[in-house]
C-alpha cells in the first residue's frame, strides 16, 4: 500500500468530498449493518469504543458509534482527519507520549483518549472517505495482525456503502427507463409481467423476479419479510393452531 503523510491538494480534496457526498450517507439514521461492524470490531479488539467516521469538509460525522454518544466533532482536531492522508492503518499506542496527539482535545479533555487505531475507508477509485476506528482509555499495542483486521472491518463498511450506492443507481436507471417511455405501448414493450407465473418478460425473454433484479438491474437480494406479510403469516399459524387444538 502507498503511504502519504501530506495534506491533499485542493483539487484532490474537492474530488474526495464529491465522492463522499455521492454516497448520500451523511446525516442518515443509524443503520444495523454498520452498527454490527462496530460491535464486531469492539468485541474483537476488546475496545470500549468503535466508530465508523466520515470526514466532511468541516466536521467528522459518525455513521456508527459504539460506546460514544457524540454524533460529530469538528474536523480540525480529529484524528480521523489524519488517517485519510494514508492508505495504511494509523495507530497511537499512548496518546500522552505521542507528539501527534499531545494537544488533541480528545486526549487532554474529559474523554481521556489513550489508544487509537484506525483504517481508512477507501473507495474503489482510491478516495479515502473516513475511517473504521477503535479507541481505548488505556495505552495499548497493536501488532501487524491487528492492523490487518482493522482493514478488513473497514472493507466491510465500504462493501455496505458500495452496495447502497449501486442499488440507488439501479433504481435511478429503472426510473429513467420508465420515464423515457412516453406511450403506454412503449411500457408494455419494455416489461411484461405474467400474473400466472409471476415472471417478467424483458426483451422477449421470461425471467423470474429475482433474476430481473439481480441480472438486469444489478441489485442484491436479501430474503427478508415485510411487516404485512409477516403479520399475515402469523395469523395463518394462529388459525392452524386453533384448528388443530
Amino acid at each position: 500500500m502507498s503511504h502519504r503523510n501530506t495534506a491533499p491538494a485542493n483539487g484532490e480534496e474537492a474530488a474526495r468530498l464529491a465522492a463522499l457526498h455521492s454516497y448520500e450517507i451523511l446525516d442518515t439514521p443509524p443503520d444495523g449493518a454498520f452498527d454490527r461492524v462496530t460491535a464486531l470490531a469492539a468485541r474483537h479488539f476488546h475496545a470500549p469504543v468503535a466508530l465508523v467516521s466520515l470526514v466532511d469538509e468541516d466536521r467528522i460525522w459518525f455513521k456508527s458509534r459504539r460506546g460514544l454518544d457524540t454524533e460529530e466533532i469538528p474536523r480540525s482536531p480529529g484524528l480521523c482527519a489524519s488517517v485519510i492522508l494514508s492508505d495504511e492503518a494509523y495507530v497511537v499506542t499512548n496518546a500522552l507520549e505521542d507528539p501527534r496527539t499531545l494537544a488533541n482535545p480528545l486526549v487532554a479533555g474529559e474523554m481521556g483518549l489513550r489508544f487509537y487505531a484506525a483504517a481508512p475507508l477507501v473507495t474503489h477509485d482510491g478516495h479515502r472517505l473516513g475511517t473504521l476506528n477503535v479507541i481505548d482509555f488505556e495505552p495499548r499495542e497493536l501488532d501487524a495482525d491487528g492492523c490487518w483486521m482493522l482493514h478488513q472491518f473497514a472493507g466491510l463498511v465500504m462493501d455496505q456503502m458500495e452496495l447502497r450506492l449501486s442499488a440507488r443507481k439501479a433504481i435511478a436507471s429503472l426510473s429513467q427507463i420508465f420515464l423515457g417511455a412516453e406511450r403506454s405501448d412503449d411500457l408494455k414493450k419494455l416489461i411484461t409481467v405474467s400474473a400466472w407465473s409471476r415472471k417478467i418478460q424483458v426483451d422477449n425473454v421470461w425471467v423470474s423476479f429475482e433474476e430481473f433484479l439481480v441480472d438486469k438491474l444489478g441489485v442484491s437480494i436479501t430474503h427478508g419479510i415485510d411487516p404485512e406479510s409477516a403479520q399475515e403469516l402469523h395469523n395463518q399459524m394462529d388459525q392452524r393452531k386453533h384448528r388443530s387444538g
